[in-house]
């Protein structure tokens, strides 16, 4: 039996069921041939019922293999990424407040963002968990559109608009929800966004830095003028590193001012901006007017136009601590990006403190990671520097990390500091900053995933984006 749970199984061969009858049923399919289906299923399931009603509903043969029911649920948490108790389906009822219990779930999970969507048969609940989602509820077709209306009524918006985005908030204690409504093929999709979490317990000691990273940033954020950046993609932590910073700037004798798309976070003695366009209230107005308001630091959620780049870089050059997030693949990819934007070499070169690039990956769940080894022709590096490993560990799934195999995430990072040799090199946009750089023993992203792997905290999947990244 051992054979049939270690066998690789194809994606189109997962597709023949989707998660909700995966986890329903309890079963995963393994292949299909003339005969039918074939199908793991746990010890203890009505294998003939199952069989009974599959065949109806799928209208071919079905045949199972029983298997230990913790080995299913791993391959069922590897597969359809479920909870084990996502698939019970809710009836809307009146008389419960479902939006409030699915929020305070949610918020009690350290979900980031809930999705609630509309297909032809079927409506689905699923949670960001870890940076992936998680299916948590299917719901009635025709419950469908008074749990819409519900949520916009809560978020004060037009019941009757279905045709149009609309946006709207949701008030919380401790925290808020910013909803997004996205008219669709078959209704209408909601997103949930969890935020205004009180940033205090956000320490900078608790990132994740080695020491000499942290050594490299603090210099920089200790200086009193300048531009910090940090780059990374969507969702890599770029937000909670500017917190972090802001909390340790924090004090009475320095006037902080952010203008943020959205605020996600509360922080007692800064001064926080929520960014609204549609009046026109930009980075860059917003930052024109901060200049005015005798600020020692200003955060900007974001460098993502010529004009806002302009202003930060006047602001720095005019005594003032900006700190700021980018979209680069690369902490040196900050200086070609904003090169792009029009920005002089020489004024980069005299404004640019500290370059930080940095992602998320997830951490394997302790309880449940379990050893492998590595196929030679799959290994992603060729380059000495980096040699293969004989053993790595993977996920395995149990209840602890809602069958996932992971349990929380790890921030890696790059840190380049910008001292006067390097700035020269800026300043004369000269061939050589990257072997700089690396002469001095900066850790790349690459390094850090690398390091993480060996050490047993990830996945080769997890990082192997990371690891075929050029360096």
């Amino acid at each position: 039996m051992a054979e049939l749970l270690d066998q690789f199984i194809s994606p189109e061969v997962i597709q023949l069921i989707n998660s909700d009858v995966a986890w329903h049923y309890g079963i995963v399919p393994v292949k299909e041939d003339e005969l039918g289906y074939h199908f793991l299923v746990g010890k203890d399931k009505d294998v003939n019922l199952i069989k009974e009603e599959l065949e109806v509903v799928l209208g071919r043969s079905v045949a199972f293999n029983i298997v230990d029911q913790t080995d299913l649920n791993k391959l069922l948490g590897k597969y359809y990424r479920n909870t084990g108790t996502t698939n019970k389906e809710f009836k809307f009822d009146k008389n419960v407040d479902f939006v409030d219990r699915l929020i305070q779930e949610a918020n009690k999970l350290n979900s980031s963002d809930i999705h609630i969507e509309i297909y032809s048969d079927v409506a689905r609940v699923r949670i960001r968990i870890d940076g992936h989602l998680i299916q948590r509820y299917t719901i009635d077709k025709s419950d469908y559109p008074e749990l819409v209306n519900k949520i916009k009524i809560r978020s004060n918006l037009d019941i009757s608009e279905k045709r149009l985005p609309q946006d709207g908030r949701i008030n919380y204690d401790d925290f808020d929800i910013r909803v997004s409504i996205l008219p669709t093929l078959y209704g209408e999709k909601i997103v949930m966004r969890i935020l205004g979490h009180d940033a205090s317990s956000i320490d900078i000691e608790l990132l994740g830095m080695s020491e000499s990273e942290k050594e490299h940033y603090l210099r920089g954020v200790r200086k009193p003028n300048g531009i910090i950046l940090i780059s990374g993609p969507t969702g890599s932590g770029k937000t909670t590193t500017l917190y972090a910073t802001l909390k340790l700037l924090n004090s009475e004798k320095r006037n902080i001012v952010t203008v943020e798309d959205p605020i996600e976070y509360t922080l007692d003695g800064i001064n926080q901006v929520q960014l609204k366009e549609s009046i026109g209230l930009t980075f860059a107005s917003a930052l024109k007017s901060f200049l005015r308001q005798d600020p020692d630091v200003i955060m900007l959620g974001e460098i993502r136009d010529p004009e806002t780049a302009e202003m930060a870089i006047r602001a720095a050059l005019t005594g003032h601590l900006v700190l700021s997030t980018i979209h680069t693949n690369s902490a040196w990819g900050t200086i070609s990006r904003l090169r792009d934007m029009g920005v002089p070499s020489f004024l980069l070169s005299n404004t640019i403190n500290t370059s930080v690039a940095q992602r998320l990956v997830r951490k394997l769940c302790n309880n449940c990671k379990q050893k492998e080894s590595i196929d030679k022709t799959i290994w992603p590096i060729k380059d000495d520097k980096f040699p293969m490993p004989g053993e790595v560990y993977s996920p395995g799934g149990c209840e602890d990390c809602h069958y996932t195999g992971y349990k929380g995430r790890l921030a890696i990072y790059e840190v380049i500091p910008v001292d006067s040799e390097l700035s020269d090199l800026i300043k004369d946009e000269s061939d050589t900053v990257e072997q700089h750089y690396k002469s001095r023993n900066i850790r790349s992203i690459k390094d850090r995933a690398y390091s993480i792997l060996t050490k047993g905290d990830t996945s080769l999947e997890e990082v192997y984006p990371l690891l075929i990244e050029r360096s």
